[in-house]
């Protein structure tokens, strides 16, 4: 190791040679580089930090390459509370590293180094916490920043705390034992589990898993409808946490084996939410699912949701018809319920009586009379439906058409004067029509009843604090102006597109908050012959279209041209 160190590292004369090899810089820039170096005597890496030619990332990458180091991207890593009780902050600031994870039965501990190289850092951290460093490379202001926010933060703030009161020398033997009805440390677990449902609110977080692995246990978020780790417990905790859970949502503490379902409110700060709670055995213990309602904050409006233009003037026309059939088409988690929930807010007034029929009733809207289904109990789509006719309904809303029973039922309701809402689990909005008559529907009646049919899915916004102008490639733009077509902007020349950069707002992701992308079908008279035909979805698709129709994937590239969501989520929502 004839090279010296500078910062840590082992100083590589290799470093720009590797750069350019790695293809993150270019011949041009690694000769100026290179003479640079000449001229002034410095070392490599600190000519190409002055000059900026290459990214921190991609610059710390390369040394934990050259120097045989596995390198760790900060960002996609969950915290451990229980690693981050075990190392002081004052400890992690001064050496510039940050504790990932330690195992008990190995006794090791992962350590983020900005230089894994320092031997000093290593044997203080390793004497300080009597565990052995296994030392992996991370950018150096990457570790600056988990340092200042991680250790404030409160969900590993307050979960280190609860766990240095918890753990003991001896490993666990303080837990909560429910088997043995040894409550000791009962108000930290209740503690940790306050803070884990704390952060999901103020995360904007829609669900909450809780996921037992072999050594550790993992809460994942799902924020902007894409999971994100958080952070890992020990395992000897994940009895106690789903018992704490358990006991909130009135569930059976000592019944492991079944799947149970429940529910319980939680208030932080002004936010009042109620969660539903799943709880499934797995291989490696119970795994928990919550999932957040919000009760505050009220139901969004149409444009609000994504809907404008022609599709928002052709579903409003639908719905302010006195009967027919409106379906809404998508995957789980589109976004129907939604949507559904912002119709019946729109047309709810004293004049009609709304009855809706649901699995589960997610929102409380005033006014509007809401049944749960409980097939247990014999109350399923169909027997609800047929109730809901003696009720006098004008408006009738049932969750999902799952078998022709409820399909029949449901024509048989709008051709008898009422305006029925449902939803489909179809791909797209002609799709629905082909696969009602697959469930038996009559054709004609079908021709007759339907009024609209509306697809959607939900993209992710572009978080507008850390927006940022980017040429997109020809490929991209070529492949958008074939999709829109005549949609396409006149006025819009260039190749700019937008992107998030990531920030502490946004949780580096670039997105913050989520809109719809819609394609509205009205059912229009030669369409209703189509349906006579029997006619397959993409010859409806094709009609629609000639109508005016906008299809999900072109509603979605317009957003992306007017900066609101990016190429890539309307891809990964929309892409057949």
């Amino acid at each position: 190791m004839s090279a010296h160190k500078k910062n840590g590292f082992q100083q590589n004369t290799g470093l720009i040679d590797f750069l350019v090899k790695e293809g993150v810089l270019n011949q041009e820039k690694a000769e100026e580089v290179k003479l640079k170096v000449v001229q002034t005597g410095k070392d490599e890496e600190e000519i190409i930090k002055s000059l900026n030619v290459v990214s921190s990332q991609d610059l710390a990458k390369a040394k934990a390459s050259l120097n045989n180091f596995d390198f760790v991207d900060l960002s996609t890593q969950p915290l451990s509370p229980e690693a981050m009780a075990v190392l002081p902050k004052e400890i992690a600031e001064r050496f510039k590293v940050f504790p990932l994870s330690i195992d008990r039965t190995t006794n090791v501990m992962e350590l983020a180094m900005a230089n894994p190289l320092d031997m000093f850092a290593i044997e203080f951290v390793e004497q300080k916490t009597g565990f052995k460093v296994r030392p992996l490379a991370a950018e150096e202001g990457q570790i600056d920043e988990f340092i200042a926010v991680k250790y404030a933060t409160s969900l590993s703030k307050e979960v280190t705390e609860a766990l240095k009161d918890v753990t003991t020398e001896s490993g666990y033997s303080k837990i909560i034992d429910v088997g043995r009805q040894t409550f000791i440390k009962d108000e930290k677990i209740a503690e940790i589990v306050r803070n884990i449902l704390d952060f999901a609110v103020r995360a904007r977080a829609s669900d909450i898993h809780i996921e037992p692995q072999e050594k550790t246990t993992r809460v994942r978020y799902r924020i902007d409808g894409i999971l994100q780790e958080k952070l890992t417990v020990p395992k000897p905790l994940h009895d106690a946490l789903v018992s704490r859970i358990k006991i909130l949502s009135g569930l059976k503490i000592d019944e492991k084996r079944v799947p149970q379902d429940g529910r319980f409110n939680f208030t932080e700060a002004s936010e009042d939410v109620d969660l539903r709670v799943s709880t499934l055995p797995t291989a490696w213990g119970e795994k928990v699912v919550m999932r957040l309602l919000k009760k505050t904050g009220g139901v969004p409006d149409l444009p609000e949701l994504g809907l404008r233009g022609l599709a928002l003037k052709n579903l409003e026309e639908a719905i302010l018809r006195p009967h027919g059939i409106i379906i809404i088409c998508g995957p789980t988690g589109s976004g129907k319920t939604t949507t559904l929930y912002s119709i019946i807010s729109r047309i709810n007034t004293p004049k009609v009586n709304i009855v809706t029929l649901e699995d589960p009733i997610e929102y409380k809207i005033p006014g509007v009379n809401q049944v749960q289904v409980n097939p247990a109990a014999g109350l399923t789509f169909a027997s609800g439906l047929r109730a809901f006719l003696r009720q006098d309904p004008n408006i009738i809303l049932v969750g999902e058409i799952r078998d022709r029973e409820t399909a029949d039922l449901a024509i048989q309701a709008s051709l008898t004067g009422h305006l029925v809402f449902s939803t489909l689990h179809t791909n797209d909005a002609s799709g629905a029509l082909p696969r009602l008559l697959d469930m038996g529907a009559e054709p004609y009646l079908l021709a007759s009843s339907m009024t609209a049919v509306l697809a959607q899915r939900v993209v992710r916004k572009i978080h507008e604090d850390c927006k940022e102008e980017y040429e997109a490639d020809e490929k991209v733009i070529k492949e958008i102006k074939e999709v829109l077509g005549s949609l396409w902007p006149s006025n819009k020349k260039d190749n700019i597109l937008y992107r998030g950069k990531g920030c502490a707002g946004c949780g580096d992701s670039g997105y913050y908050g989520r809109i719809g992308i819609f394609e509205v079908m009205p059912v229009t008279e030669k369409i209703s012959r189509m349906i006579l035909e029997r006619s397959p979805a993409a010859e409806i698709e094709k009609q629609a279209r000639s109508e005016g129709m906008v299809t999900m994937k072109q509603d979605g590239y317009l957003k992306v041209i007017e900066g609101i969501s990016t190429v890539e989520e309307v891809l990964r929502v929309a892409q057949e």
